[in-house]
């Protein structure tokens, strides 16, 4: 009786997530030995095939672990990327958060990277030979160059949503499971309509020229993506039609949905600066 109330209980803790593992998928089997997984690894220890290794002896050490584990199918950790190159002979490891990458290609992608202010190490044969901290923003892709003898070279920065299918992967991911976006768009900290509408209040409030406009503008930019229509909201706010311009321009890149980048040709008043908007974004 008492095993059947601790399944039950069991059960119910479960059925509070969308899928069970082990329901959808194919399981893999484990082909680390019991000795691997007993013996810790020092940072820079390259991976061997372990000399005991027998098919089948798949077995998983109990050790200390939680034998219920607390499933969290949607974790999100954040959509900032960091691409570093080293381009020397070497074998070196690269940390950013909570990420460790080590190889001796010189190449080093790391993807989901929480938005910020974010801690980059770099070690060579497991001694740290650079620190330094990095100001991600989630949706973007900062490539980096770095040399032994002078240091971190930030390259670019530029936007990645829609480039390629990582968000789709995501969906596809989640969807067995039973998980929707919420907002239609998944594209990570853009400003809901909420927080938009005190943003854009307190700018109209606070700021009475177009410049001190554009500045607080550019400030929340640098941590927030908006919509088309946020943007023509934003556009709309500015006196003049050159400034109109170079805003919508320098704001394209934080838009989620560019689909529907026509929306903010209705901020401006001349035709013609709706036609050199237009021809710059076809350029791009």
């Amino acid at each position: 009786m008492k095993k059947i109330f601790i399944s039950g209980m069991l059960l119910a803790g479960i059925s509070s997530f969308a899928q069970e593992a082990g329901q959808v998928g194919e399981l893999l089997k484990n082909e680390a030995s019991t000795s691997e997984m007993r013996s810790p690894k020092s940072l820079n220890e390259r991976n061997k095939t372990p000399d005991g290794m027998r098919p089948g002896n798949n077995t998983i050490p109990q050790r200390n672990r939680n034998t219920h584990p607390n499933y969290q199918w949607n974790r999100n950790y954040g959509y900032a990327e960091v691409f570093l190159r080293i381009p020397e002979q070497g074998f070196f490891t690269v940390e950013i958060g909570d990420q460790m990458i080590a190889n001796g290609s010189g190449k080093y992608r790391f993807f989901d990277l929480s938005s910020g202010r974010m801690p980059v190490s770099i070690y060579e044969n497991g001694f740290l030979i650079y620190r330094t901290t990095l100001m991600l923003r989630n949706n973007n892709r900062m490539v980096l160059d770095f040399f032994t003898n002078e240091g971190l070279y930030l390259l670019d920065s530029y936007p990645v949503q829609g480039q390629y299918g990582f968000n789709d992967w995501n969906d596809v991911w989640n969807n067995p499971y039973g998980n929707q976006s919420g907002d239609g768009y998944n594209q990570g900290n853009v400003m809901d309509n909420n927080s938009f509408r005190q943003f854009f209040d307190m700018m109209i409030r606070n700021e009475k020229f177009d410049d001190g406009k554009i500045a607080m503008i550019n400030q929340q930019m640098r941590t927030s993506m908006f919509t088309s229509a946020q943007i023509r909201d934003l556009v709309k706010a500015i006196s003049f039609d050159n400034k109109k311009l170079a805003l919508a321009k320098s704001m394209y890149r934080n838009c989620v949905d560019k689909n529907r980048y026509f929306m903010v040709y209705d901020a401006f008043d001349f035709e013609s600066s709706k036609r050199e908007l237009m021809d710059y974004i076809s350029n791009l």
